[in-house]
């Protein structure tokens, strides 16, 4: 059988090792330490936000921000529809309820006017969350003004778009909060770990208290209250810390896998996962869809793919079909269901920065066989 060919896993460069070797040497092998906050300074740095604070995962993080934003029972928060469920699971933490709005087809993310639409229909919606696809931002600078004008924050959901930007600015550094995942697919990873992200330094704060247990600050263990552990630990941290230093190397890479398949298919059928011209994709994954009417479907080329050691996968099934959130209201145009359009069309393309070009050969060959 021929070699695995992977999706997207970890890439480990070697300077990994020497951060966690530190936290070895020093003993600081727990939660907390010199990794943990070098990693927070550096992330916050290469973002250009005020602080950011180290969490055990995105998810984590979502919480936190849900926490922050004070939703409670029945509270309504507008969610980005085409993702991944960790995006909107949150909510239900806090016992809110999940408004759900279609995606637009110029990134695939949540769409401003149906977004507008929503704050029409249900007006005392207490944030919206919002996630940038595959790496891709969605049209930031007006989500953020429909929020703004609305008077409510902005949760963005940058796990999978680390390092992309729009209009040159840093995607998870639009909203009032932010959240990052360096679970083992993404475009760096810490094995699993995740940040929050603010530009109010008392925000950040606040969550790391929350996510220290919120232990008081006394000389015994009091607690005024409800607390979490959410922290990141300290050699966790030492593995961000190094492959952070490969990152622009990382995406550098995603592109050329991107671009080598745009090419590659060209005169196929399909489209890959589109941009707008004022973005920078991270390129986390590509992805392919299929033209409307074209009689192979996604199945098909998963199948041919894995039938020879290749992983592939569907596109991420929008939550408004998902049974947990059946009830769920779903706010969408004249175009409807964007999201469940592409889900049907659409799968995703092994995006591993270690494949090969005869790697990526095998991948475009068996694609291509499948439209013969």
């Amino acid at each position: 059988m021929h070699k695995r060919i992977y999706l997207s896993s970890p890439t480990m460069h070697g300077e990994e090792m020497q951060f966690i070797q530190e936290a070895f040497d020093t003993n600081w092998i727990a939660p907390l330490g010199a990794n943990v906050d070098g990693f927070e300074k550096e992330m916050a740095s290469f973002l250009g936000i005020a602080d950011a604070a180290a969490l055990s995962s995105g998810t984590a993080a979502l919480h936190l921000a849900m926490k922050l934003c004070r939703i409670a029972k029945d509270d309504l928060v507008f969610c980005s529809d085409f993702t991944f469920a960790a995006t909107v699971n949150p909510v239900s933490y806090e016992s809110g309820r999940q408004v759900f709005i279609d995606s637009e087809r110029d990134t695939w993310n949540m769409d401003p006017v149906a977004l507008e639409k929503a704050f029409f229909i249900y007006p005392n919606a207490k944030a919206v969350v919002v996630a940038n696809l595959y790496g891709t931002p969605a049209k930031l600078d007006e989500l953020s003004s429909i929020c703004a004008k609305h008077g409510v924050p902005l949760i963005e959901d940058a796990a999978e778009s680390l390092g992309a930007t729009y209009k040159g600015k840093q995607t998870g550094t639009f909203g009032r909060y932010a959240a990052l995942s360096y679970n083992g697919n993404k475009i760096i990873t810490t094995s699993g770990g995740g940040m929050f992200l603010s530009n109010d330094t008392e925000s950040v704060k606040k969550v790391r208290f929350l996510a220290t247990q919120a232990r008081d600050p006394a000389p015994w263990y009091q607690h005024s209250e409800l607390g979490y552990n959410y922290r990141m630990s300290n050699v966790v941290a030492g593995i961000g810390r190094g492959q952070l230093l490969h990152l622009n190397e990382h995406i550098a890479l995603k592109k050329r896998i991107y671009e080598t398949y745009q090419k590659a298919f060209s005169d196929l059928p399909v489209m890959m996962n589109p941009h707008l011209a004022e973005s920078s994709p991270n390129y986390w994954l590509s992805c392919l869809l299929l033209d409307k009417g074209c009689p192979v479907k996604p199945s098909q080329v998963i199948e041919a793919l894995s039938k020879e050691n290749i992983e592939s996968r569907p596109i991420w099934k929008p939550m408004h079909l998902q049974p947990i959130f059946a009830e769920n209201d779903f706010v969408f145009l004249g175009d409807k269901d964007v999201g469940g359009d592409i889900f049907e069309r659409g799968l995703c393309l092994p995006s591993d920065i270690k494949n090969t070009d005869e790697d990526l050969s095998r991948v475009i060959e068996i694609v291509r066989s499948c439209f013969t």
